[in-house]
This record gives C-alpha cells, structure tokens and sequence, in this order.
C-alpha cells in the first residue's frame, strides 16, 4: 500500500513539474534608445521568477518566463518601462526614452548604458510635461526657438548649426511618431499634441542613414 502511495506522489509530482515545465519559455530581445541605439547593461527583470538579467554591448537579453509574464527593463537616466507577454511574443524590441536634462545624459553615459562614442550624438531633449503652458505657442516652430542650443528656424526649416549639408540643403530631418517626415508636417500639429522633441546633431547620418546628415528632430505626439 504504501509502495502504490509513493508511486502515485511520484506520477503526480511529475505531472506537476512537466506542466510547470510547459508553461516556462524563452523570450528575447533587444533594448534601445530612439529607435537604434543600444543600451548596455539595462536591467531586465522578470515578474513571475524574479530573475533579473542584463543586456549585453549590443542590447540584446534572453530570459526565461511564463506563458504569460511581465518585464521590468530599467537603466539609470531612462524611464523604466513595463512591457506585458503573451504566449505569441517571442522576441521584444524595447525603447527606452531617455529622461530631460544633461544629468539624466551624463548618467546614461557614466553608468555604461551608451558607450563614450555615442557621446557625440548630442541629444538634447524637451518634454511637454516640463512645460506649464504649451497653449502659448503658435506651432512646433515656435515651442523649439529659444530650447536648443544652436537650433534656428529659417524658412520653415529647422536648422542644426555644426551639421553637414548635402545638396544645398541644411534642413534637419523630422521624424514624427517613428516616421520620417516633411517638415510641412509640423504645421499641422498643435503645439498641445506634442509628447516630446528630441534633437539629435550630427551623429545622426550613422543612425538615419544620409537622409541625417544635417542633424534629427523626432517628435513624439500624446497617443
């Protein structure tokens, strides 16, 4: 009898571990600031085991997680983000959105996230949520004049000084929403709409290829 015993706690044990077995899963991934650039030794903690991980020199990380599960990624001089899994994700490209302030740049540099020689990408960056009023502007030419360390608006151009100029042209590229744009764009959002500006000079022809030659605006607008 109690040998039957002890063969049925070992069936039910093994069922018990084979199903918690099922449910585990690898999930990789990448974690970036806008949209290309690596982060090092970002944390990735995952909520059902616990376990924390870092990203390696090129941002990328493996975990392992439930079926369903949740992810904290987090790195000094960026918000953290939550990001939710289901059962489908096998791989997740995470961006995280560098904090305003030189400090916060400093940090993300100090701390090893970016290496020194993305130091020269000079993002300079403006949140909404600093202002008080943003119903003062006229347009999103208007709320960058005066932010920017030599950053002008000629003709409807945003201009970087410093950058190089290809084809006679010296305008900055938009982005808006991840989406390369013409700077036409820009008056037909409010001032109101806008989330964030992000400027980046120079070292955005390696990121944007020669479209970046003369420096990178992307505008994030509240969803």
């Amino acid at each position: 009898m109690k040998k039957m015993l002890t063969v049925i706690l070992l069936l039910a044990l093994s069922c018990f571990l084979f199903s918690l077995h099922a449910q585990l899963r690898t999930v990789r991934g990448i974690v970036t600031t806008f949209d290309s650039i690596s982060i090092i030794n970002a944390e990735i903690k995952v909520r059902s085991t616990k376990n924390i991980v870092l990203t390696d020199t090129l941002g990328s990380f493996s975990v392992i997680c439930n079926s369903k599960d949740k992810l904290k990624v987090s790195a000094s001089g960026f918000y953290t983000q939550k990001v939710s899994l289901n059962d489908k994700i096998r791989f997740a490209a995470i961006n995280l959105k560098l904090k305003p302030g030189e400090k916060n740049v400093e940090h993300a540099i100090g701390y090893g996230h970016i290496s020194e020689k993305d130091k020269m990408y000079a993002v300079e960056s403006l949140h909404t949520e600093e202002m008080h009023e943003t119903h003062q502007y006229t347009d999103i030419y208007d709320m960058i004049k005066g932010r920017f360390a030599g950053v002008h608006v000629e003709n409807n151009e945003i201009i970087i000084r410093g950058t190089n100029t290809l084809m006679g042209s010296s305008s900055a590229l938009i982005v808006v929403d991840g989406v390369p744009s013409n700077s036409n764009i820009l008056r037909s959002i409010s001032p109101s709409q806008v989330k964030s500006i992000n400027v980046i000079k120079d070292g955005g022809a390696a990121i944007y290829g020669s479209r970046g030659a003369n420096g990178v605006v992307i505008i994030e607008t509240k969803k």
